[in-house]
């Protein structure tokens, strides 16, 4: 379908542009926003008559984003989650629980401004991108942990993850047990085996 963009979307082209798109997209994305319109006779004098407007009220919401976003680019966001011993979340961190959590600092962002190909689904810190307006973009950090302790660890660099595996390897390589080579494979040391092993250690 060939449509006429009403504003910037990205990988599309400018406000004014007519571009082509598969239709699903047309019909249940950009036209009931209103972000375009089809690109037939009419549309385009509606659109040149009305032009200089749509430049301007662009401009202006492009200037607030660009305001708000001097307060958001770089803000941190603390998420504590549950998760299993390999650093899987039980569940995920959505775009809807960045953006809840964004507006507790007193940002105003909405979930649909939260840039996310897919969930958040293990511990860590990680950049996400905040589309304030088609034509601003801005980017912060949102820090997943099991504890607030381990947030503070992550916010420093620390590799929580690598930590934790250590800790497990290291308690796994302590725990050893006593070898002989001529027991059967299952087999437990007989009482003789257990009483003349002390003794060959005093000799």
């Amino acid at each position: 379908m060939d449509i006429i963009l009403l504003e910037r979307i990205e990988k599309l082209g400018a406000i004014g542009d007519v571009v082509t798109v598969k239709d699903g997209y047309a019909r249940n994305f950009l036209l009931p926003q209103k972000k375009a319109l089809r690109a037939n006779d009419n549309n385009k004098r509606v659109f040149e008559a009305n032009r200089e407007r749509l430049e301007t009220e662009n401009a202006e919401r492009r200037s607030e984003a660009q305001a708000a976003g001097q307060t958001v680019e770089g803000a941190q966001i603390v998420l504590i989650r549950a998760s299993s011993n390999s650093g899987q979340l039980y569940g995920s961190v959505s775009a809807r629980d960045i953006a809840v959590a964004l507006v507790e600092q007193g940002h105003d962002v909405d979930k649909r401004q939260v840039v996310m190909p897919t969930p958040i689904k293990t511990l860590g810190m990680f950049d996400i991108t905040i589309a304030l307006h088609p034509e601003v973009r801005v980017t912060v950090k949102v820090n997943v942990a099991r504890s607030a302790d381990e947030a503070e660890l992550q916010s420093q660099g620390v590799d929580v993850m690598a930590r934790m595996f250590e800790e497990d390897r290291g308690e796994s390589e302590g725990f050893t047990e006593g070898y002989d080579p001529n027991r059967e494979l299952g087999e437990l040391p007989s009482d003789d085996e257990e009483e003349a092993a002390p003794e060959a250690t005093e000799q």
